[in-house]
C-alpha cells in the first residue's frame, strides 16, 4: 500500500495543503448563522378534499424574498414522530348555555376517534385564563368527560383572545410534532368589540411564538350573527385561524344544529398534515423574533394552509 513517504519529496508539500483542505470542510453541517424551524402545515384537495401525496421536491418555501432550505418534509401520520400530537379543545364560557348544550355529545365523539397517542386537553375560557378542565391526556375518555356545559352570562371571561394567550404561554413542555387548537365561541371580545383590537393581536403573536395552530368554530345565536358586533366577532375568529395556520369553520352558521361537519372537517386536515422544516437565518434579536414563511407547491388544485409567520430564536 503507498503512502506519504512514496511520494516524491518535492511534491509532498502540495499534498499535505490538499488533505489540509479537505479534512477542513465540514460535512453536511448548517451554516453557523442559520437554525432549524419547524411548522405544522395542512395540505388538501379541491372542497377541502384529501390532498395526493406532496414530495419535498415539489415544495418551496419564502420568508420575504429568500428562499429557504428544506431538510424535512415529513407526512404527519399517526404513530410516528411527525405525526405526535396535542389538541386543545378551548371553549369560551361566556358562550351561551344553549349554543352548546346539543353538541356535547358530538364534542365527546370527537375526542375520542382521536388516535390513541395523541394528548388531548379541556379548557375554559374563565377570568382571562385558560382553565383546565381536564389537562392533556391521552385518556380520551377521562378528556370527554370533562366537558360540560358553559356558563354563559355568568362565564365572567372578559376575553376570550386572553384565554388563548394564556394557553399559548403556558402551552406543555411535551415535544409533540403538531400542537392544534380548536377554539370555540362566538368571538365577541366584551373588552374590545371593534375591529382594532389589541388583546387580539397579542394572543395572535403569542400563538405564532408557541407554535400553534388555532382552528377556530364560531357559534353564535342568529340575532348576534346578523348583527355588526356579530360581524366584527366572526372576523376576528377568522384572522386568529388564518394566521397561525388553522381552519376556520362555521363561518355561515348561527346557532348551528349540529357541529358534526365542521368536526369531521377537522378531523380531516388533522389527517392531511406534514411537518416542515426549514434552515432560516438567526434572530439577532436575543429575544428572537417572528419572521413571515410562505409556502408554495407545484401542485395544481391544492390548498395550503399554514402559520404567516414563524418564531425565529437568536444567538
Amino acid at each position: 500500500m503507498s503512502s506519504i513517504t512514496n511520494i516524491p519529496r518535492k511534491l509532498v508539500p502540495i499534498f499535505v495543503t490538499i488533505l489540509t483542505v479537505l479534512f477542513s470542510i465540514p460535512v453536511q453541517a448548517a451554516p453557523a448563522d442559520q437554525v432549524p424551524v419547524s411548522v405544522t402545515v395542512t395540505v388538501l384537495g379541491e372542497k377541502n378534499s384529501p390532498a395526493p401525496a406532496i414530495p419535498q421536491e415539489d415544495v418551496v418555501v419564502h420568508s420575504g424574498n429568500k428562499v429557504l432550505k428544506i431538510t424535512g418534509w415529513q407526512p404527519a401520520q399517526a404513530n410516528t414522530p411527525a405525526g405526535q400530537l396535542q389538541l386543545a379543545i378551548l371553549l369560551d364560557d361566556n358562550l351561551g348555555t344553549t349554543l352548546i348544550s346539543q353538541q356535547l355529545a358530538e364534542l365527546r365523539d370527537f375526542i375520542s376517534l382521536q388516535a390513541p397517542g395523541t394528548l388531548v386537553g379541556v379548557f375554559y375560557a374563565q377570568h382571562g385564563s385558560a382553565y383546565a378542565a381536564a389537562p392533556f391526556t391521552t385518556d380520551h375518555a377521562q378528556a370527554a368527560q370533562a366537558l360540560r356545559l358553559t356558563l354563559g352570562r355568568a362565564g365572567e371571561s372578559p376575553s376570550l383572545y386572553l384565554s388563548l394567550e394564556d394557553l399559548a404561554k403556558h402551552w406543555p413542555a411535551q415535544t409533540a410534532a403538531r400542537r392544534e387548537v380548536l377554539m370555540i365561541g362566538s368571538g365577541n371580545d366584551p373588552l374590545n368589540p371593534g375591529y382594532v383590537d389589541p388583546y387580539l393581536d397579542d394572543a395572535i403573536e403569542q400563538v405564532q411564538k408557541a407554535g400553534l395552530n388555532v382552528h377556530a368554530l364560531t357559534v353564535s345565536s342568529l340575532r348576534a350573527s346578523i348583527s355588526f358586533r356579530g360581524d366584527v366577532s366572526q372576523g376576528k375568529m377568522i384572522q386568529v385561524a388564518e394566521n397561525s395556520g388553522g381552519q376556520s369553520f362555521g363561518d355561515e352558521l348561527s346557532a348551528p344544529v349540529s357541529l358534526a361537519p365542521s368536526l369531521n372537517e377537522l378531523n380531516r386536515a388533522l389527517e392531511n398534515q406534514y411537518v416542515l422544516t426549514v434552515l432560516i437565518d438567526c434572530s439577532k434579536s436575543k429575544k428572537g423574533e417572528l419572521r413571515p414563511i410562505e409556502i408554495r407547491t407545484e401542485e395544481h388544485n391544492v390548498k395550503i394552509v399554514a402559520p404567516h409567520q414563524v418564531f425565529v430564536p437568536g444567538p
